[in-house]
């Protein structure tokens, strides 16, 4: 068969797959591919064959059964902040329209997999309720809840993934699935912490909290008391009760719109904390940070919890970022030191973010239900971030792994499935135990015999 007929029996064949959509389809060349394939991280440009703008989990399942058929991979993007390959030659699943958001009054909620947080945010905050969102509300809630979800009030109320009731997916054999505690065990034990190993999630049901306010913000200091409020982190985390919530960064954020004044450009420390109860108590709480050090900035208030984005203050527009992360045992003083020596503000440090966050509290504790959710036993995330522009772009990867050999004596090893997402087996290992691995792995063979889902986030068996 010649290159030109090949090409035409592709056309043919996608426009087979048009006619079974109510969504839309979009190759390569229409105006609404690059909007489709666009992802927060603009370093990462994905080339699927076609993109599939479905309106149902009908369109889903369509997608799903075609790509099997044609011998292709299928993937899934909603808002693109979890895009952690280029999906090359895949079909890909764009399930941004799939946006019911229904907030129960009685505490729960059901959204399908293009709603992002702020909009469940906005619709709980009517009822008194709250959603565990993550550090930014922008942030989609399918792809979030999947990885776990570590937000910003962790410690008090733990992983978004075990609030889930109700998942309901298209699984690799291209069949529609609705999946409870009961209703295939096996699958709700995977989808909660397997990211997308299993299924396209199409909608989620989940438990919301009774959280109105929060007494929360951020404290920034100045680079110059780096150390003295590293160490008095250090101490003082170590004896907070689960009502708070707090991380650490190193920042070196460039001027830009949305960043204030006295930290562009410099180097800067932000303690990040979030309390669950009375602010009055959290106000006490939090003294020996205040004491710590003259902060730049004291943004610690009461605040509606809709405002629980302002904690973090995370970039809303897309931007190119290279991402590294680790998990710790412990951060004892040899580990602070070893973090000043290598990315404290006399390091010449090329990334824009180097943070702590602590763990424990609610997070520690088990479920209700099991999931595929790994290390919950573990003491604090160490999250870096640099966005490859000149002239440090070169220097951004070797610093972040020398970062990660100087903590190295207190790292497990492993790393959450939503910090610095990554493809490859290596990566995918990290996220997960070896027994609970293999057991993704197997019912990735039940459920998708074909290995359609065999792009983006997944664990593949090795062959």
């Amino acid at each position: 068969m010649t290159e030109g007929n090949t090409m035409t029996t592709a056309v043919e064949s996608f426009d087979t797959l048009r006619r079974r959509l109510t969504g839309a389809l979009a190759l390569p060349g229409d105006p609404r591919y690059t909007e489709l394939t666009a992802g927060f991280n603009v370093a990462i440009t994905a080339k699927p064959a076609a993109v599939v703008e479905a309106r149902d989990a009908q369109d889903v399942a369509e997608a799903v059964r075609f790509a099997a058929a044609t011998g292709r991979a299928a993937g899934v993007q909603a808002t693109g902040h979890g895009l952690a390959g280029t999906f090359d030659e895949a079909i890909l699943v764009h399930t941004g329209k799939l946006d019911e958001c229904v907030v129960h009054p009685d505490g729960w909620a059901r959204v399908g997999a293009g709603v992002r947080w702020q909009q469940v945010i906005d619709a709980a905050a009517e009822h008194g309720l709250a959603p565990l969102c993550g550090a930014a509300p922008g942030v989609g809630v399918v792809g979030y809840t999947t990885g776990g979800g570590l937000g910003p009030v962790a410690r008090t109320f733990g992983w978004a993934s075990d609030r889930v009731r109700a998942v309901e997916i298209v699984t690799g054999d291209g069949v529609p699935r609705r999946v409870t505690a009961t209703d295939e065990p096996d699958l709700f034990w995977g989808v909660r912490g397997g990211k997308g190993a299993l299924g396209i999630v199409t909608a989620l049901e989940f438990d919301l909290i009774q959280q109105p306010s929060l007494y929360a913000g951020a404290l920034y200091f100045a680079g110059a008391d780096s150390a003295t409020v590293l160490h008095r982190w250090r101490e003082w985390s170590s004896t907070l009760p689960p009502a708070a919530t707090t991380s650490l960064a190193f920042l070196q954020l460039p001027p830009m719109p949305g960043v204030p004044e006295p930290l562009a450009g410099r180097f800067t420390v932000a303690v990040r904390f979030a309390w669950t109860e009375s602010p009055e108590a959290g106000s006490s709480v939090l003294a020996p940070i205040r004491a710590a050090a003259d902060p730049i900035i004291d943004a610690v208030q009461t605040i509606p919890y809709a405002a629980i984005g302002m904690i973090h203050a995370d970039p809303t527009d897309p931007m190119p970022v290279i991402e590294e992360t680790d998990l710790l045992t412990s951060f004892p003083a040899p580990a602070a030191d070893a973090l000043l020596a290598v990315a404290g503000p006399a390091a010449r440090s090329p990334q824009v973010i180097v943070e702590l966050r602590q763990l424990g509290g609610a997070l520690a504790a088990p479920p209700e239900h099991p999931s595929a959710l790994c290390h919950r036993d573990a003491a604090f995330s160490l999250n870096i971030i640099g966005v490859p522009v000149p002239p440090v772009a070169a220097l951004i990867t070797p610093h972040a792994a020398a970062i990660r050999a100087a903590l190295s004596p207190w790292s497990t090893g492993g790393a959450l499935p939503n910090m610095a997402a990554g493809t490859g087996a290596d990566r995918i290992a990290r996220s997960y135990d070896p027994a609970t691995l293999e057991r993704l792995m197997a019912l990735a063979e039940r459920y998708d015999p074909a290995n359609v889902l065999r792009v983006g986030q997944v664990p593949v068996r090795q062959s």
